[in-house]
């Protein structure tokens, strides 16, 4: 088989929150480059439906999984099973994740509670299950969706951003004690982006236009944005990079400055400054 540039052809990748928008296009990614699928979700029939569907279209071995990512006995069959179906496991991208809304001085424990479960206790116990297979065989790249929310808060979210940000500290723990034995991970920080849970806002003109008029390249970003990032840092390619957190957010952390208002918009002020005073 011929090598493309990402070089993933033939590597096996889980893939957890696979039915969801993102680990979709994700996982439709990886199997055009030739890679193998451990596709997870808490849907058994569905998974493997869609592992089916990508194992038909191009020519690869792909197999749904039912996993609740926050039960320790799941995980651990997960790992176990997808060793036993494939021999590896090169590749580790977690997708999985709920928002809700609420301000904190209304937020329920039980809910604060739900969130940091999904959103980080699930990632701990799937990276350390998994990250146990890869320090075995001495190699292995974990990728996991966090959200630039997690560096600036995302207010009314609840739990949201503390369980994101804590994403990204496990990340660069999983980097600083395994990157020894092989193994990297990083991040991809997404915002701005048409992704399932962020569409209902977009349905409203105004809160879009508005949005890209706070990005640098001036438009809403799509999955597969997203998906081009994770596939660069599970590949060889990005080999040396380890513990980083990849902003895919065109531009939008460059624009605090020109977002500050000024006489006449920030640009018709520069031009106007030039002309010669009366």
């Amino acid at each position: 088989m011929e090598k493309t540039w990402l070089d993933l052809a033939d590597d096996v990748v889980i893939i957890t929150g696979a039915l969801g928008g993102m680990g979709r296009k994700i996982a439709n990614d990886f199997a055009e480059q030739k890679a193998n699928l451990a596709l997870v979700d808490l849907n058994e029939e569905a998974t493997e439906s869609y592992a089916k569907e990508l194992a038909n279209k191009y020519g690869i071995k792909a197999k749904g999984y039912a996993c609740n990512s926050t039960v320790e006995e799941q995980v651990d069959a997960l790992a176990k099973t997808v060793k036993e179906d494939f021999g590896r496991i090169d590749v580790l991208v977690q997708t999985a994740a709920i928002l809700t809304f609420s301000p904190l001085e209304d937020l329920a424990l039980d809910e604060w509670k739900r969130t940091i479960d999904v959103n980080l206790n699930g990632y701990f116990l799937v990276s350390q299950r998994i990250g146990r297979v890869m320090i075995e065989q001495q190699s292995g790249r974990m990728v996991h969706i966090s959200t630039i929310a997690s560096i600036a808060p995302e207010t009314y979210s609840g739990a949201y951003s503390p369980s994101k940000a804590g994403v990204n500290m496990l990340s660069k723990m999983i980097a600083g004690e395994w990157g020894q034995y092989g193994v990297r991970s990083n991040c991809v920080l997404p915002c701005f982006v048409k992704t399932p849970l962020s569409t209902k806002f977009y349905e409203d003109e105004e809160v879009e236009e508005g949005r890209r008029r706070m990005t640098a390249n001036r438009r809403i970003g799509e999955v597969q944005d997203i998906a081009n990032a994770v596939l660069y840092l599970s590949s060889k390619r990005s080999d040396y990079t380890n513990g980083h957190e990849l902003r895919v957010e065109g531009g939008f952390g460059n624009m605090i400055g020109d977002l500050v208002p000024k006489p006449g918009g920030r640009r018709q002020y520069a031009i106007d400054s030039k002309k010669p005073k009366a």
